[in-house]
């Protein structure tokens, strides 16, 4: 009996196939660790499968942003050791962070990993001194745009026919500066 109700738990709907386990909602900087180079083929892999085609970033642009002084990246693992979810964020020559792009793997969403990757970004910016946070968005992302709000953005400008395929998108900007009390 033991058997079949190990099958009907495996089968029942709502269950992942996907037995690797699973990171905790409980985001540390602990468990936020930075990306390097030597982490760029598992990138462009976690990359392909958190966007759409024409959405994410191709090799040669993470190569840039890995090797960019102005750049930080950051990624969260899995129980296993694998990349989870990851984060690039550019300071612009005017001396704000702009997000430039963050993803995480569908199996690990609505666990507060891309949350604990803002904040961590967050903190690493106003320790240099950085007090604006900017990132765009696509109008019709609504999941991540409630996300952002409850992070504390805020829609500043709406960019007409920013991304490839033509949709706008909206300009959202958060002040760190509660952040350096």
């Amino acid at each position: 009996m033991a058997v079949i109700d190990i099958i009907k738990s495996i089968l029942s709907p709502g269950r992942s196939l996907d037995a690797r386990p699973r990171v905790g909602t409980a985001v540390s900087d602990r468990s936020v660790r930075p990306l390097t180079r030597s982490h760029l083929r598992e990138l462009v892999q976690v990359n392909s499968r958190c966007f759409g085609p024409g959405d994410g970033y191709t090799k040669y642009t993470f190569e840039y942003l890995l090797d960019d002084p102005r750049s930080l990246s950051y990624r969260i693992d899995d129980d296993l050791g694998s990349m989870a979810a990851f984060a690039f964020v550019m300071i612009t020559d005017s001396g704000a962070g702009h997000l430039t792009t963050i993803g995480v793997l569908p199996e690990y969403r609505r666990r507060g990993l891309a949350a604990g990757l803002i904040r961590h970004v967050e903190r690493a910016l106003a320790s240099r001194g950085t007090v604006t946070l900017m990132l765009e968005v696509r109008v019709s992302n609504i999941e991540a745009q409630a996300l952002y709000r409850r992070e504390g953005f805020v829609v500043v400008q709406r960019i007409n026919r920013y991304y490839n395929n033509g949709e706008d998108c909206f300009l959202m900007m958060k002040t760190l500066f509660e952040l350096e009390k």
